[in-house]
């Protein structure tokens, strides 16, 4: 089984690898879309973000992002071809992704084994808090790693792990 250590480590992780493709980017950089079917950097970012927010709600936390937020940035939304009113800036988007970690964080430590192991219904599924977590886990470290193409697509041409 995972340990809840573990999956505070792992996402903590994924963080510092975040900030460290995003160093020396702008805002702008991140709204570069790539010629195929896949999103910005922006995009990504925020979708880590619900992420992680589903997360929190699994643990009885309140999210970071509100409705329209998630909603521009959760699964199938539209692409983000360009700035506007919607989008959250790369700023603001790193700064989510902190505030989220420590609040993860806070609520993993207060987690009993009994809560990691109580029973939850995920769809037709039945799994236990735990593997929920490891499923976000890995979603997290999936889109985590689309940053480095992600990075090279803003034009940096460099390699930073």
């Amino acid at each position: 089984m995972i340990t809840k250590e573990q999956l505070v480590d792992g996402f903590a992780v994924n963080l510092q690898l975040i900030q460290l493709q995003v160093e020396g980017l702008e805002h702008a950089d991140s709204l570069v879309q790539t010629p195929y079917n896949i999103n910005s950097l922006n995009w990504v970012l925020g979708h880590i973000a619900v992420n992680r927010d589903n997360v929190l709600r699994l643990l009885d936390q309140a999210p970071l992002l509100n409705e329209a937020e998630t909603d521009r940035y959760k699964r199938d939304s539209d692409p983000i071809k360009a700035d506007s009113e919607t989008i959250i800036s790369l700023e603001r988007l790193l700064d989510i992704l902190v505030r989220g970690q420590e609040a993860l964080d806070t609520a993993v430590a207060r987690l009993t084994e009994a809560e990691l192991e109580r029973q939850i219904q995920v769809g037709g599924h039945t799994m236990t808090v735990a593997n929920r977590m490891h499923g976000f886990y890995f979603h997290d470290t999936y889109h985590t790693g689309q940053t480095d193409l992600l990075r090279q697509v803003a034009g940096v041409n460099d390699k930073v792990i």
